[in-house]
């Protein structure tokens, strides 16, 4: 299991974080994730790129 560390932009209120929080926590592979305004800290057994993407497809800036 590996820990992954994300990069935010634009990510201004509490719904934006709920909206991440909820998508990162339904993508598989996915075991724990804590979300703030500014990135997160994910783990599990997932892709960086497949993160990205996630967060990416909410219209938001990942790195």
């Amino acid at each position: 299991m590996s820990r992954i560390a994300l990069t935010f932009e634009q990510v201004d209120s509490a719904e934006d974080v709920n909206r991440i929080t909820t998508a990162l926590m339904e993508t598989d592979g996915v075991e724990e994730v804590e979300v703030g305004r500014h990135g997160a800290e994910v783990e599990g057994r997932v892709r960086r790129e497949a993160l990205l993407r996630t967060v990416q497809a909410l219209g938001y800036k990942a790195h």
